[in-house]
């Protein structure tokens, strides 16, 4: 493994045991976080089928070094690492009896299914608190467990629309855009980690658990931040800027003669580091620091397009390597626009050790994949297990954990339950 870890090291949650009834997005990301940490995951899978997003392919990850394509999905891969597979049918009483008897061990529940799923079959939290009092029981639902619309199912694109980001997103004069990433089943799955660990620490300090009730759309109506006290202050709604910053000029895509970069200029001394570089390729710029309209970073959110204009004018007269090199020993805020292969590629990224290399029983090389970013001095992130296949841990999860005997196991898969 190549990352800022070694296997089987010691993560901040070392001796946490979750029960993982998650799936796609979402609800995966949030476990793998906690497994990351050191957290045991249990994922617990359908018969037959598992987590949707083992069939949410192409691509899959290559099994050779002739990149011939293997059964894993790249998908699934990306967020079910340091997890234990166990197939289970919680629609059976045997079923809701085997997650009964697992969560005696286990200190959190995660779950993401539409909001009352879990209530026919007896496995809410009001059905479960009283049986297990320190449970930690995290629901990560499109729209939380009350509201008008708490019965609908939740899609990443749905809460995008729904929570305001499309209408922010895109050039002025086209189509309302979607983030280029599930940017809200992210999100929801990294506040799920933080309801997580604060409900612990209550149970740490009271010895009672609590329902944390994380919504998609809650979360992305924080994630408004700015843009929403925007609107907010004025109630007035914000039109699409394309890739400039509403309160920022210029924060934003320049020109160069030969191509694209960004540019971040936050405040007025940047502005001026600016100019200064800008007059090697235009003496004339330095007359902008004496124009009214350039003056102060309030003025130029006022003047944007006058603003914008003029520096464009500029960024075209040199090309965007020479731009990176100038603006970057002047310490103004810039960087070349990376593609994938790119981001991968980089110094930085390579050096902050955001590559794992991981061997998975299947595969005859091991799978790249892309690693933890959290970089703890004491407690480092752990890799102990790879994606596991459909129920590879079945049989070991009930027997050691849930104390079953081979006799009931037996008994179990018989009834279909396991």
């Amino acid at each position: 493994i190549r990352s800022n870890s070694t296997v089987g090291s010691a993560g901040p949650l070392t001796g946490l045991r979750i029960l993982d009834f998650t799936r796609v997005l979402a609800g995966p990301i949030c476990t793998q976080i906690l497994g990351d940490m050191g957290a045991e995951v249990i994922k617990l899978e359908r018969l037959g089928e598992g987590d949707d997003t083992r069939a949410f392919a192409p691509p899959y990850l290559p099994k050779n070094d002739a990149g011939d394509p293997s059964h894993i999905s790249a998908y699934f891969a990306g967020c079910n690492r340091n997890k234990s597979s166990m197939t289970l049918n919680y629609t059976t009483p045997e079923g809701q009896a085997v997650v009964r008897r697992l969560l005696g061990k286990c200190d959190v529940l995660v779950e993401n299914f539409k909001t009352g799923t879990l209530d026919k079959y007896g496995l809410s939290y009001s059905d479960l608190k009283k049986e297990f009092p320190r449970l930690v029981y995290c629901s990560i639902t499109g729209f939380g467990h009350t509201g008008p619309y708490k019965s609908r199912p939740g899609y990443d694109a749905l809460i995008q629309a729904m929570g305001g980001i499309m209408s922010i997103t895109g050039e002025p004069e086209g189509q309302p855009m979607k983030v280029g990433l599930s940017v809200c089943d992210l999100v929801a799955g990294m506040h799920g980690v933080m309801g997580i660990l604060a409900a612990l620490r209550h149970v740490s300090v009271s010895g009672q658990g609590q329902h944390v009730d994380i919504s998609m759309l809650d979360v992305t109506t924080a994630l408004l931040a700015n843009q929403g006290m925007n609107y907010l202050a004025t109630r007035e709604v914000q039109p699409r800027l394309g890739n400039m910053h509403p309160n920022i000029v210029p924060y934003q895509v320049m020109p160069g003669s030969d191509g694209f970069f960004i540019l971040s200029v936050g405040n007025d001394p940047t502005f001026g580091r600016f100019i200064e570089v800008a007059q090697q390729a235009d003496p004339s710029a330095v007359d902008l620091l004496k124009d009214e309209r350039f003056s102060s970073s309030v003025a130029r959110v006022m003047n944007r397009q006058v603003v914008t204009d003029r520096c464009n004018e500029l960024t075209r007269l040199r090309p965007v390597a020479w731009w990176m090199e100038q603006l970057e020993k002047a310490k103004v805020g810039c960087s070349r626009i990376l593609n994938l292969k790119e981001v991968f590629e980089d110094p930085h990224v390579q050096a902050r050790e955001m590559l794992l290399d991981i061997d998975i029983a299947s595969l005859d090389r091991p799978a790249t994949v892309i690693a933890s970013p959290f970089k703890f001095s004491e407690t480092k992130v752990s890799y102990r297990k790879p994606p596991p296949e459909l129920g590879e841990h079945t049989n070991e999860v009930l027997s050691k954990l849930g104390g079953f005997t081979d006799a009931e196991i037996a008994e179990l898969k018989a009834k279909g339950a396991v």
